[in-house]
């Protein structure tokens, strides 16, 4: 979602960014199909988009694919252009989530497959840190990665159903927690750094306290279907609302 709230961008399988301009909310949902919603597509990649982010300090969006780039790009660009690119090591692998850091907004952190955790400097085009997001059990894949909103911490979550917490400063890690009882699949942090929602194909949502990593809340939101359950999670920037999508084709919203 760009930072005004006008429009929004998804990435798909044909690797291709579409950016869509939001109808106005008056609008009859039963009405044809506007063509006119479709603003443009950014190409580049050469395979599937996996993960979007959007900077609305900078007015950049941030991409990943599995062609092994991450991408950032101007989208208020009249002519949209890829302004620079990343190319991952084979060593780490495919990108599976990338984020704008919060408290750096000329940093971005990706996470791989491989279960490594990378911090890049966008203006010098570089890798600046491989944080040190493996356990101890050996490198499993992480699924989303997330910047707390006002400290230098990132957020991952793991297919082996554990959540870890990286101080970018250092590259160490400052907790790791065993969250679900299958593989972590999405994360949220709230606007006000309080509480970090995550999404499992468990079937649950859960609510933590980010001061003293507890559970405060758990809720059955999804149905699992093909052995996958729930597969985005967010927070309302502005309300006591979140929401949830699963692959039983629901989206849900929580007061």
């Amino acid at each position: 979602m760009g930072s005004n709230s006008e429009y929004c961008y998804s990435g798909g399988a044909d690797a291709c960014i579409h950016s869509w301009k939001i109808p106005d909310l008056s609008m009859d949902p039963y009405d044809g199909y506007d063509p006119s919603v479709l603003s443009h597509v950014l190409e580049g990649h050469g395979d599937a988009v996996w993960g979007l982010a959007f900077s609305s300090a900078s007015q950049r969006l941030a991409s990943c694919s599995a062609d092994g780039t991450i991408r950032i790009w101007d989208p208020s660009s009249s002519s949209p252009a890829c302004l620079c690119t990343f190319p991952t090591t084979s060593e780490h692998g495919v990108p599976t989530s990338v984020a704008f850091t919060s408290t750096e907004p000329a940093h971005i952190v990706a996470s791989f497959r491989s279960g490594d955790t990378v911090l890049y400097d966008l203006e010098a085009g570089s890798a600046l840190l491989t944080l040190e997001s493996r356990g101890s059990s050996g490198p499993t894949q992480i699924n989303q990665v997330v910047s707390h909103p006002n400290q230098p911490l990132t957020i991952t979550a793991h297919d082996d159903r554990g959540i870890r917490f990286l101080d970018n400063r250092t590259g160490k890690p400052v907790h790791s927690m065993v969250a679900h009882l299958d593989a972590v699949t999405c994360l949220a942090v709230d606007p006000n750094g309080v509480f970090l929602m995550s999404g499992s194909h468990d079937c649950s949502l859960r609510l933590w306290s980010l001061d003293n990593k507890t559970c405060v809340q758990e809720i059955t939101a999804h149905r699992k279907k093909h052995e996958e359950a729930i597969h985005a999670v967010a927070c309302h920037p502005s309300k006591a609302l979140i929401a949830s999508a699963g692959a039983d084709a629901l989206a849900k919203v929580f007061v």
